[in-house]
């Protein structure tokens, strides 16, 4: 495990410095490329070396990704997006944000299963409706972790900017909801009425709550100590870390309740209360670490391709995928959006366009993926996933900021 912790550790410090010198590119996708390259020489030793093949297959499989994802990083990476986002512009959002991740979510897991439900038997390749749904499930939810990497890179208009973040940012607790839903109906388990109810109840509700303690909790104790900046961001780390764990343990939604937590302290630490020392700090660690990790992420999500499965007609399907989704996310955003008055916005065909582009599916989809137990159509569900979201993240991500710019949605 530390060997190959080690080697993917090395593996990104190597394509960190060839994407910034030469390449260029925003660094999750410069990352994300350069991974997919190696992977094609390592691909065609199961030909002609399959020893050394499956030995670097060894160094992805023993970083388990949907541990790795769901249960180490996620935390960091959402509290650490949320401290950048001022509650004052998410206000002025919250309804649109409300509505994208709720209705939006649900609206797109329906119509993404039956499409793709049909689109397989067009191409003489049919699974069960209830897996076209957990598909639908997965795919769904936007990933912050991408979503607000390429934001970085973008300059779009702040109202914009907040919507797309903050409905990437809350829409994992309805998504994995609705996700285990399903999942319940593929008889991997059974769920009535009462018992989503209760497990939404739970898990976005209780996130929620459990998110506003922690950051208050975590408030209290930084604000004590702010002459001391470097046991400031040891406590932060320790809230983050902790209150995850806690939140397993309590049967509340850890995403959710980081993603609260960060709004709450972030929002506390650029007030009078903390002084410059204690502000530059705590934010230029959980910067650094942001940075850190997503480059470890978006590497290992590039080697993964190795590890999964493959049959010629999977790049069929998953090309059908890809277009179901982004058809499907115009549609969920088109009906939902048009449910709000929006007084702003001068240009909704634009924005809609801009929301359906940005909305970027990561790291988070292929966990979900991983997640499902059922050995006939989990390989197949997780390759085109893995499609989906390599092309969201390489070929969105890339002409997002071209297509605001064009559109003249840019930040003035």
């Amino acid at each position: 495990m530390f060997q190959s912790f080690t080697i993917l550790l090395s593996l990104s410090a190597l394509f960190s410095y060839i994407n910034h010198k030469w390449l260029k590119l925003p660094s999750t996708i410069g990352l994300m490329i350069l991974a997919l390259i190696l992977s094609i020489p390592m691909g065609l030793l199961e030909v002609y070396k399959p020893d050394v093949f499956h030995q670097a297959c060894q160094v992805v499989l023993q970083i388990n990704f949907k541990t790795f994802l769901l249960d180490v990083i996620l935390s960091i990476l959402l509290f650490a997006g949320a401290l950048h986002i001022q509650i004052k512009d998410l206000k002025k959002e919250r309804a649109s944000v409300l509505i994208f991740a709720t209705i939006g979510v649900l609206i797109s897991t329906f119509i993404v299963g039956f499409l793709f439900y049909y689109a397989l038997i067009l191409i003489g390749y049919s699974i069960p409706l209830i897996y076209c749904f957990l598909f639908g499930a997965l795919i769904s939810p936007t990933d912050p972790i991408a979503v607000l990497a390429i934001l970085k890179e973008s300059n779009v208009a702040k109202s914009l900017e907040t919507k797309i973040a903050g409905e990437s940012l809350f829409n994992d607790g309805v998504g994995v909801v609705v996700f285990i839903t399903v999942m319940g109906f593929t008889g991997m388990g059974t769920l009535g009425v009462a018992e989503v109810a209760t497990l939404f109840a739970e898990e976005a509700l209780g996130g929620i709550a459990f998110g506003f303690a922690l950051g208050f909790l975590g408030y209290k104790l930084l604000k004590s100590i702010t002459e001391e900046p470097k046991i400031e961001v040891l406590i932060s780390l320790a809230l983050v870390l902790g209150g995850y764990s806690l939140a397993s343990i309590i049967h509340v939604s850890g995403p959710l309740a980081m993603v609260v937590a960060g709004l709450f302290i972030g929002n506390k630490l650029h007030g009078d209360e903390f002084d410059i020392d204690s502000q530059e700090h705590l934010r230029l660690f959980w910067e650094i670490l942001d940075e850190v990790l997503n480059a470890l992420l978006f590497v290992l999500l590039g080697l993964e391709i190795l590890t999964i499965g493959f049959q010629w007609y999977y790049l069929l399907a998953g090309g059908l995928a890809i277009v179901i989704t982004l058809l499907t996310r115009y549609v969920s955003v088109f009906s939902t959006y048009g449910m709000i008055r929006h007084k702003d916005d001068n240009h909704p065909k634009k924005t809609i366009l801009v929301l359906t582009w940005g909305g970027l599916r990561g790291a988070i989809s292929i966990a979900l993926a991983l997640s499902i137990e059922n050995a006939e159509y989990r390989e197949f569900l997780v390759f085109i996933t893995y499609m989906v979201v390599v092309f969201s993240i390489i070929v969105q991500g890339l002409t997002v900021g071209t297509i605001v710019k064009k559109l003249k949605l840019s930040q003035s």
